[in-house]
């Protein structure tokens, strides 16, 4: 075990969530893949995973009640029964809800309405084990039902104490003022990485200007910009990554030549370049929580160092100059998943 694996990161102050929400260790635990979406995963080592980041002093654990229709949340359920009490205790839980599943696993629209917003949550809480959910949103806004009803279902959930804080998911600056008019929103949660910048423009201010903290997903662009995919590497069934626009023949090419040039400054840093992506997200704001989607301990851990990379502004002029605004070739999302996120509208 290394010493990430062995103690608490104590040295690093925590990040709130917004200006209402909960105080939080800076990187959070992205569960997905444990459960869904990029091919077989090991319980075991799974549950490992969670515990060691417990371990080491993460308190956020990102899932979503249709991550693998339910199981990711029994997952996060049985690691936090088998963890130490006082792990279990620090535990927050951020949930997203409304996506519709088929028995094949496809997707099938999201739904909004108050009424799905009650039943989702119950059985959320049955799943995990507990009597209320840290931070609850909806995963994409349901084009159907105003953010306005769906916020106020989730703000009528934090009235009776079943849910802690409001958060929400990949959406735009109009909706994100929308909903803060209805109830304090906690969290934006959206993707954002060095190849993921579109946020800065109009979202992330906007944010700020409501002091709503964000919770950034996809910081290594589900890989990619980890420094560990390979140009001839072949993805397992199931791995969604295989219909990524940014995966796809000379896509794939162009992005791992600009994650080759990132790794001249990982490397004149002594550091991973999954280090200097994490690190670069970290230094964007004390208002911005990563997370990371380690299925492993030892990613987990490589994740963990990036706590330590310390980047001074040539370092950021270097990292932006490897890795240029707008430089991804390819959407973040398939076509028709794209239609689905408010925040690209």
């Amino acid at each position: 075990m290394t010493a990430h694996q062995n103690a608490p990161h104590t040295s690093h102050p925590s990040r709130r969530l917004g200006a209402t929400g909960p105080s939080v260790f800076p990187l959070g635990l992205g569960c997905m893949g444990m459960s869904a979406l990029y091919g077989e995963a090991d319980r075991s080592e799974s549950i490992a995973t969670i515990h060691a980041a417990l371990d080491a002093g993460v308190t956020l654990l990102d899932t979503g009640d249709f991550y693998g229709m339910g199981h990711n949340e029994l997952l996060i359920n049985e690691a936090l029964r088998t963890a130490p009490a006082a792990a279990r205790e620090q535990a927050l839980t951020s949930v997203k809800f409304g996506a519709l599943r088929t028995v094949e696993g496809g997707f099938a629209g999201y739904d909004g309405r108050p009424d799905a917003v009650r039943n989702f949550l119950a059985y959320s809480l049955q799943r995990l084990g507990r009597d209320h959910v840290d931070v609850y949103r909806i995963a994409r806004v349901d084009p159907d039902v105003p953010i306005e009803e769906t916020v106020g279902a989730i703000a009528e959930a934090v009235q009776a104490g079943h849910v802690r804080h409001i958060g929400l998911s990949e959406v735009g600056a109009e909706t994100l003022r929308r909903a803060a008019a209805v109830a304090p929103i906690s969290d934006l949660q959206i993707e954002y990485s060095l190849i993921s910048r579109g946020i800065e423009e109009e979202i992330l201010p906007t944010a700020r200007e409501l002091g709503i903290g964000v919770t950034a997903y996809g910081v290594l662009s589900r890989g990619l910009i980890s420094g560990h995919f390979g140009r001839d590497r072949a993805l397992a069934p199931g791995d969604f990554r295989g219909m990524s626009p940014r995966f796809q023949g000379d896509n794939l090419d162009r992005n791992l030549d600009l994650v080759d040039a990132l790794r001249k400054v990982a490397d004149s840093k002594g550091v991973s370049v999954a280090q200097i992506a994490i690190a670069w997200v970290l230094a964007r704001g004390e208002d911005i929580v990563p997370l990371v989607g380690a299925r492993r301990r030892d990613r987990l851990d490589e994740a963990l160092g990036a706590l330590d990379v310390e980047l001074t502004a040539a370092d950021l002029t270097a990292i932006e100059e490897a890795v240029p605004a707008g430089a991804a070739a390819g959407d973040r999302y398939p076509e028709a998943q794209m239609a689905h996120l408010d925040s690209e509208h």
